[in-house]
């Protein structure tokens, strides 16, 4: 009995020595209760060495004997108490006295805005956790240096609002950081790695992936102010290996329904990040959102160029128009809210709004604040025939506003009340498109011709439109890399094509034998070029059918459906060099699957989905097929590969440096079905002939039918004296056709300028839809327009139309494309 009472005794004795005891162990160690007595077994005490190892916090201190062989320095116990963080006095710090560290940190150093409300958030914070070291101890900056960078790497805005829940959740983030009024810059810190949202275990390839960047490339940089603070994130220099020496690893397919979504916000005037999830049933009231951030980006747009800008150091009104008319400057014009027009009968005003029809019958224009009813008898375009307006469109109309009574007293017709009109009517004189603004202007872009070009202020470089990563974030690294990848071997063998080609295919019916024929000439060319000057991508449109032919009942459905993609991929499987070099991207019409099943080929709402993979899969199997046998794998980046996007599609090269729009759609011919008739000032009257007063200009225009070798050119100025000469020429049809579809197009800044009835578009995913800023380039698939490579305030327009010639027999025509420089219309005989 003594021997089974000694252990029980001994943790009594050293209790450092012995374990604590644990709920799970407490009947291992002393006996139940009916285990008392001399006819049990003594227990055997356990010694510290070979206790359980998963205590946890509860184990004891190693063993300091130099026969454990344990180190020098004895190992902290895992249950010592934590040293506690540096404690810090907080002090009531009025935001009066933070101001003007503020203003030099935010406003000056990143050119941000700060107000109220967000000076006294910062000033909070870091009264509560600096001290009264904010000022001597320099903690103050660093806060305030860290906030900026986490503001602008989450696209906040020019202007830091204090409610807004991105700056409660960067204060939040960094109060766990802090020590000591100190941020930590070690891993459980806050480093140039948290400033961007991260989580310490997410690596440099997460980084790179929420920037927009390929995880596979790194690049370097130059200065922490252009970098965002990305200079932990494993930018350096790209390797010149051959997963990084290809240009094509940095060509990105955006769909439509990928794209991010931003709506313009008055009150900050900038652009913010929409976070509702969309829908493709959405709310009535959504479809009014969509107008009201059409206007407002147009009225944004128009705002910022320099013919609505009002001098603000003009002293007297006599004075000002005194000087106006001495140097002949251009008088700056005023927009008008239509609500203003009541009781101001017999004024000139101008208007900017959206024509609509009215229910009954009657043509209106309407903007925020109202509508009323359009008398366009009398109006002409400015410029004359040089662009579309329809129902639907936002345009600029300049005239005389006559109230109700006067409109009865003339037996002219007025408002009727309908629709929230107003009383009376609005006489147009004269109609035109808001102007357009070149892309660089919209981003802020310094350069040959960037700066203050059509624009004040820094314009919207830091928004991140597509998700590849803003301007100024990643842009002055996407233009090093396009150097070192495109530009420098095309100049050092000018004789070799260049790789950052990319080849489209206009409407590719493959129901027409003639198609297939066609097709395999042009892919010959291309495979017959020298190794590594293979085009990067290939562009494929639809309809890949003539007529809905899943709408027609007994001419097979999706069994023939299918059978037509089949045969296409017989004929890639001829060019396996082409199927293992470059991508072939294929975007439908209205014509394929499946929505053409119900709208039987009909105008369908846009954007629209791909084609259904049920359809495509032997085309995949054919890539993947040649990619094998080449021994290249996909999941490496390296290979070919056919994508199958939405309608319409975005191609990104190197981040926001090049950014391509895919369009198809018969655009030209439902402008011509749904345009509103205007009078002309030409004394012929003929739609083709061009008026002295057209500032339109247009040189090298070569849209002829035949295949062409040159671009055509379009650009927009104010002077009239060079084509005054030249007045009596006549401008050949096609190339006024191209002129006003283009101009259209994109001085309305949207792919589907028509009334919902016409062009329904879906109201939550009308973010493709817009062209601001405007692309660098423009693939409009219009089979009703002639042929054309149209450049218009720096966006490059292209129409390859059909790739089979209309009217001559074993003629194909396609559009070759050099990034970043021009396109030209290409034929050939089959």
């Amino acid at each position: 009995m003594m021997i089974v009472q000694s252990p029980r005794k001994s943790p009594q004795k050293a209790p450092q020595r012995q374990p604590q005891q644990t709920p799970d162990q407490a009947p291992a160690d002393r006996p139940e209760r009916g285990e008392r007595g001399a006819s049990k077994k003594p227990r055997i005490p356990t010694a510290p060495f070979f206790a359980p190892k998963n205590l946890g916090p509860s184990s004891a201190i190693p063993s300091s004997s130099p026969a454990f062989a344990t180190p020098v320095h004895p190992l902290r116990p895992f249950n010592a108490p934590v040293p506690s963080k540096a404690a810090v006095l907080p002090i009531l710090l009025p935001p009066a006295t933070l101001r003007p560290l503020a203003f030099r940190t935010f406003t000056k150093k990143h050119g941000l805005t700060l107000t109220s409300t967000a000076l006294q958030e910062l000033a909070s914070f870091i009264g509560r956790h600096c001290g009264s070291g904010w000022r001597e101890e320099g903690l103050a900056e660093k806060v305030l240096e860290e906030v900026a960078r986490s503001w602008k790497n989450r696209n906040g805005g020019v202007i830091v609002d204090g409610a807004s829940v991105e700056l409660k959740d960067i204060l939040k983030t960094l109060e766990g950081n802090m020590s000591g009024g100190k941020i930590i810059t070690g891993p459980p810190g806050l480093s140039r790695q948290n400033s961007l949202m991260l989580e310490p275990n997410q690596d440099a390839d997460n980084a790179k992936t929420r920037l927009g960047l390929r995880p596979t490339t790194t690049l370097s940089r130059d200065d922490s102010q252009s970098s965002l603070g990305m200079s932990t994130l494993g930018f350096t220099e790209e390797t010149d290996d051959d997963a990084q020496s290809d240009a094509r690893k940095w060509l990105k397919v955006i769909h439509a329904f990928e794209q991010p979504r931003f709506t313009y916000n008055v009150a900050k005037k900038h652009f913010e990040k929409e976070t509702s999830k969309p829908s493709l049933l959405p709310p009535a009231s959504h479809k009014t959102d969509l107008f009201r951030n059409r206007f407002n980006v147009v009225h944004q747009r128009l705002l910022r160029n320099e013919a609505f800008q009002t001098s603000a150091v003009a002293g007297a009104k006599a004075a000002s128009l005194k000087r106006t008319a001495s140097s002949g400057a251009m008088e700056s014009h005023k927009i008008t809210p239509i609500a203003n027009l009541l009781g101001r009968h017999g004024s000139n005003h101008m208007l900017l709004g959206m024509l609509v029809v009215l229910p009954t019958g009657s043509l209106a224009i309407s903007d925020l604040t109202g509508t009323i009813v359009l008398d366009l008898t009398q109006a002409s375009a400015i410029p004359e025939d040089s662009a579309w307006f329809t129902p639907g469109m936002i345009v600029l109309i300049d005239g005389i506003y006559e109230e109700e009574e006067e409109c009865i007293g003339k037996g002219l017709s007025g408002s009727s009340g309908v629709g929230g009109t107003i009383g009376g009517r609005f006489q147009g004189f004269f109609i035109g498109q808001p102007p357009c603004e070149k892309r660089k202007a919209t981003l802020g872009v310094s350069g040959v011709d960037g700066g203050a070009d059509h624009t004040i202020g820094g314009g919207f470089g830091w928004i991140d439109f597509l998700g590849v990563g803003s301007e100024r974030a990643v842009g002055s690294r996407m233009r090093k890399l396009e150097q070192r990848l495109l530009r420098q071997p095309s100049l050092a063998d000018p004789d070799v094509p260049g790789r950052g080609r990319i080849v489209i295919l206009g409407e590719l019916n493959l129901d027409q034998p003639r198609s297939l024929q066609a097709l395999k000439k042009i892919l010959g060319l291309y495979a017959s070029d020298p190794e590594g000057s293979s085009p990067m991508t290939f562009v494929l449109t639809g309809n890949f059918t003539t007529h809905a032919v899943m709408a027609r009942g007994g001419s097979g459905g999706s069994i023939e459906y299918k059978e037509f993609f089949d045969a296409l991929a017989s004929t890639l499987a001829d060019y396996p060099t082409l199927l293992t070099t470059s991508a072939f991207v294929f975007v439908p019409g209205d014509n394929d699957g499946w929505v053409s099943a119900f709208s039987g080929g009909a105008a369908v709402p846009l954007p629209r989905k791909p084609v259904p993979d049920l359809f495509t899969s032997r085309i995949r199997r054919v890539f993947a097929a040649a990619n094998a046998e080449a021994g290249l794998s996909h999941a490496e980046g390296k290979g070919g590969e056919a994508i199958w996007t939405t309608n319409p599609a975005r191609l990104s090269l190197f981040g926001p440096n090049h950014e391509l729009v895919l369009f198809r759609d018969d655009i030209s011919a439902r402008l011509r079905r749904a345009s509103v008739r205007l009078k002309t000032k030409s004394s012929n009257g003929g739609e083709g002939q061009a008026n002295d007063g057209d500032d339109v200009a247009m040189s090298g225009a070569n849209p002829a039918p035949a295949p062409a070798d040159e671009d055509d050119t379009m650009d927009i100025d104010n002077d009239n004296t060079s084509k005054s000469n030249n007045a009596s020429e006549q401008v050949p049809y096609d190339v006024l056709t191209a002129r006003k579809l283009v101009k259209t197009l994109l001085d309305q800044g949207y792919l589907a300028p028509f009334r919902q009835a016409i062009r329904p578009v879906h109201w939550d995913y009308a973010a493709p839809m817009y062209l601001y800023p405007l692309p660098t380039a423009m693939v409009l698939v219009d089979t009703t327009a002639p042929p054309f490579c149209i450049t218009y305030e720096g966006c490059l327009v292209m129409n390859p139309g059909s790739l089979l010639v209309a009217g001559r027999k074993g003629v194909a025509r396609w559009i070759e494309y050099e990034v970043g420089r021009a396109g030209k219309v290409r034929g050939c005989i089959f």
